[in-house]
């Protein structure tokens, strides 16, 4: 993008009369604090902050424009004012979407979406100028400030997609128009709104329904209702699987974990020889969303060897599976989300980490969402933790049943705490071979538990 600021005024529904066509508008933010020379700032309302109160602080840090719904104290040849910001950023990351003109790959699944995102984009890069979502950015707001970010040159946009209902799905699909779907799996994450599972996947499925002729859904053959999306998608629409067993598009062979907890695995399409990948992330979880995005990237052309450097040089999002050496001991700070099948493959892949003499010291906070198997899950969790691990620190009322599910099962140890300021006093100092997992929803807040353990431990 690279726009005057009357044909961006124009795009966005707004009157270019004042603009005196100065700096080009180059890209969009919705946050003072992330502006680059040449971005329009787009003023939002939200519930505690108003984007308007920044405009002023938008310009001084070089903003070509801001797009408010009412005039503010700017330079009137930077400001348009339209009658929603929202729906001008829609419409200028649709023109931009429009006129660049990439492939677009949508990626959704109840787990896995960014870290599916993160590897893709490590891969393509290998061959291709790719643009990416930033953190987590899926839904109305994100896939616009996505799309925005390409250039003339990008050649793929990777974008996440979620879905809080019905329909929002097809909704960014409209804006979007992806070539491929990549659908990770379909878990109870988000059940409180929709109410089951089936009406879960129905949702993720709106992505193989937007493919176009001539696309691919790409599809976890592992996951029965990702598999069964295959008869939702177009006749001249591609189906691509990934998956452990022989019959997938593309699978993994012969998976080992290292003592950090990161998979290797031989990356396998067809009867092809296949390539020995080693990742640098943790998490048995994460050889599924390397097989999708392997899937993803075949579709675009690359190479297994190309999945192989991106793979291994790759790097996810904050808080998912992030391992820290400390001394002789491991910090995994999984503290981004928390859904029971993510719990559960932590757990799991935590308790493999743990070295002779060792501990694995749990500390967990509530799974946000479950609705009425909340309860149930909570408790599941519990009794999950108290068969792998030593100590389990659970932080808030809300997340109470995991406590109540471990001390069923004679777990000893258990510590009932209100926050995560209590959650480090209750882990204490970690000692040789053990290791730390930090996991609960973003409600918890439990990011800052691992630096707080790791000063401690380190000054032990």
């Amino acid at each position: 993008m690279n726009l005057t600021a009357v044909e961006a005024a124009r795009i966005i529904g707004g009157s270019p009369d004042g603009l005196d066509g100065g700096p080009r508008v180059t890209g969009a933010v919705v946050d003072s604090r992330l502006i680059q020379p040449g971005d329009a700032f787009f003023a939002l309302r939200g519930e505690f902050v108003d984007g308007h109160d920044y405009a002023t602080e938008a310009v001084r840090r070089g903003a070509s424009l801001v797009v408010v719904d009412r005039a503010v104290g700017v330079d009137p040849a930077r400001q348009v004012v339209v009658d929603d910001p929202m729906a001008g950023l829609t419409a200028l990351a649709g023109w931009v979407r429009d006129v660049m003109n990439p492939i677009v790959v949508g990626v959704t699944g109840s787990t896995g979406k960014t870290s599916v995102k993160d590897l893709l984009a490590a891969i393509v890069k290998e061959q291709m100028t790719v643009v990416a979502s930033e953190k987590s950015y899926n839904n109305e707001l994100g896939v616009p400030l996505t799309l925005a970010k390409t250039r003339s040159d990008t050649r793929v946009v990777v974008v996440e997609m979620g879905a809080r209902g019905p329909g929002q799905i097809t909704q960014l699909c409209q804006l979007a128009r992806p070539h491929l779907g990549v659908v990770t799996n379909v878990g109870i994450t988000h059940y409180e709104k929709f109410g089951s599972r089936a009406a879960i996947a129905r949702a993720k499925g709106e992505l193989v329904e937007a493919v176009p002729e001539g696309g691919a859904a790409i599809l976890n053959a592992d996951d029965p209702l990702v598999a069964q999306m295959s008869s939702r998608r177009g006749e001249l629409v591609d189906v691509l699987t990934f998956g452990t067993s022989q019959g997938t598009w593309i699978r993994a062979d012969d998976v080992r974990v290292d003592r950090l907890g990161r998979p290797s695995f031989r990356l396998v399409r067809g009867s092809l020889k296949g390539v020995w990948v080693s990742l640098e992330i943790s998490g048995l979880h994460q050889v599924m969303n390397a097989l999708a995005a392997s899937a993803a990237a075949l579709a675009l052309g690359l190479t297994l060897e190309d999945c192989r450097k991106g793979l291994e040089t790759a790097r996810i999002s904050p808080w998912r599976m992030q391992v820290r050496e400390v001394g002789d001991s491991v910090i995994v700070n999984d503290a981004y989300n928390a859904s029971p099948a993510s719990v559960t493959s932590a757990l799991q892949t935590c308790a493999g980490m743990v070295r002779s003499g060792g501990r694995l010291v749990v500390v967990l906070g509530y799974m946000a969402e479950l609705g009425d198997l909340a309860e149930t899950e909570h408790m599941r969790i519990g009794a999950l933790a108290a068969s792998l691990a030593t100590r389990l620190v659970v932080v808030g009322k809300n997340a109470d049943a995991i406590a109540v599910g471990a001390d069923r099962e004679g777990m000893d140890d258990v510590v009932r705490v209100d926050d995560a300021a209590a959650a480090v006093a209750a882990v204490g100092s970690l000692g040789k071979g053990d290791v730390l997992l930090i996991k609960g929803s973003r409600v918890a807040a439990l990011e800052t538990i691992s630096e707080l353990v790791e000063q401690g431990t380190a000054s032990a």
